[in-house]
């Protein structure tokens, strides 16, 4: 199960995994992530990704964004290609409405988006469909082993 795979990841990592919010119904999107938290939509950490040739980019960013094709292609130098659900599982690890940036398969390289530095502490989904983990920014920083910060959103 991709819930447990997220906690033992995080386990590893010296994460205290007691912290993983498992709810009753279904967290797979933002509005649904933040109905079951109480709160704003920006503050429910999204992964997107992208097929980058052989590699894959997963994108965390703030729920109330999307990714600007124009920013995407500046700062990769290819045009947007979101995965579809079959290859989010095979090349992320995780099933679509439960994708979190902890304990990516090999060839995912996890990056976040500026939009995320607007709050204190953010919600990214730990690997089910009703799960997120509350994370302040340093401790999603250390926690995803992310290879860069970018700006690549524009706001809804």
């Amino acid at each position: 199960m991709s819930l447990e795979k997220a906690k033992v990841y995080l386990s590893e990592k010296g994460f205290d995994v007691n912290k993983v919010i498992e709810f009753d119904t279904s967290s797979a999107t933002v509005e649904l992530a933040a109905q079951a938290l109480g709160c704003e939509a920006g503050m429910i950490a999204k992964s997107v990704t992208f097929a980058l040739g052989e590699k894959t980019a997963l994108i965390v960013a703030a729920g109330d964004t999307k990714i600007d094709n124009v920013k995407f292609k500046a700062y990769f130098g290819v045009k947007a290609k979101m995965l579809t659900f079959d290859e989010v599982i095979e090349r992320v690890g995780y099933a679509v409405g439960g994708v979190c940036p902890f304990g990516v398969n090999d060839g995912t390289e996890v990056y976040l988006d500026a939009s995320l530095k607007r709050y204190e502490y953010v919600y990214p989904a730990c690997g089910s469909s009703n799960s997120c983990v509350k994370l302040s920014i340093a401790e999603l920083e250390e926690l995803s082993g992310y290879k860069a910060w970018l700006d690549v959103c524009k706001a809804r």
